[in-house]
């Protein structure tokens, strides 16, 4: 009977399956998923394999999504849906630190920039809509990657090369990586200091949707003097990312609450952090 399903359903049955797994599985599993015998399993994979939508762990014997099958699913991400839920936010975000503040998505391994708001008088940045930097050295990126199960993450970097230098800062082996994540994880936000531009950070924040996938994260970028972060959140003056960080929770908490019910909706940032409105409007074309 298997023999008459396309292959390109089969293809698809098996991405949807990898998809709902908390990690990498072994073949045998991925074979009775997908109602398919082992020796036409095992070929479907190799070709997945070649084209990068699939990833083999030989030293587990386990299968995984692999990066072309990330970069898709960024690719969806990137839609109207999610920056117009995001705009607002960012907006208001900037209009409550005086800081630039960014939406960004995971892409294999670099975060992608979709949206960038700046305050009347910006500083300079690399970054802007549609330059792409290093997951592992953004806040942004590695806010997103904490997100993943750690097979995932040993997936995307399964090599020293798959690291990327710039200020001979940040992670540069899985294991310096993994401990990053999950002190990240813990804290519930990701901080870089001078890892991409010297005398600048961000503190970034990310937003998960219902099925507990890392959907897009939202950071703040802004100078440093000796190792000291320095902006104004409409607080006072602030000396660490705590404070900032508990902001940018509460606006990834409203967009995850966006992508949830799936509504077009204008969301207003109440000025405590503990205070979040959504005000449900039409949006503009």
């Amino acid at each position: 009977m298997s023999g008459n399903v396309p292959a390109s359903t089969r293809t698809l049955r098996v991405l949807t399956f990898l998809a709902t797994q908390p990690g990498p599985v072994p073949m045998e599993r991925i074979a009775s998923a997908v109602g398919l015998p082992r020796s036409s399993t095992y070929h479907l994979l190799r070709a997945m394999i070649d084209e990068g939508f699939v990833v083999h762990l030989p030293e587990e014997k386990r299968y995984g999504l692999g990066v072309a099958a990330f970069e898709i699913g960024s690719a969806y991400l990137r839609h109207d849906p999610l920056e117009r839920l995001a705009r607002p936010l960012l907006v208001q975000l900037v209009h409550e630190v005086g800081q630039t503040a960014h939406l960004g998505v995971l892409h294999g391994r670099e975060l992608v920039y979709l949206l960038k708001e700046q305050p009347p008088r910006p500083v300079t940045l690399v970054t802007d809509v549609g330059v792409r930097l290093p997951a592992t050295l953004t806040a942004s990126g590695r806010a997103l990657l904490a997100e993943l199960p750690p097979a995932q993450v040993r997936a995307l970097f399964p090599t020293p090369e798959s690291f990327v230098r710039r200020t001979d800062l940040g992670p540069q082996t899985l294991t310096q990586l993994r401990r990053l994540l999950a002190d990240e994880k813990r804290q519930g936000y990701a901080v870089e200091d001078s890892f991409i531009t010297p005398g600048m950070a961000s503190v970034a924040s990310a937003a998960v949707d219902h099925a507990g996938h890392p959907a897009a994260a939202i950071s703040v970028t802004f100078r440093t003097d000796g190792g000291n972060f320095i902006y104004d959140c409409g607080f006072g003056s602030i000396g660490n990312a705590s404070k900032l960080a508990d902001t940018l929770k509460a606006i990834t908490g409203v967009v995850e609450h966006g992508l949830f019910i799936g509504l077009a909706t204008t969301l207003v940032i109440a000025r405590s952090t503990e205070d979040v409105e959504i005000i449900e409007r039409t949006p503009n074309a």
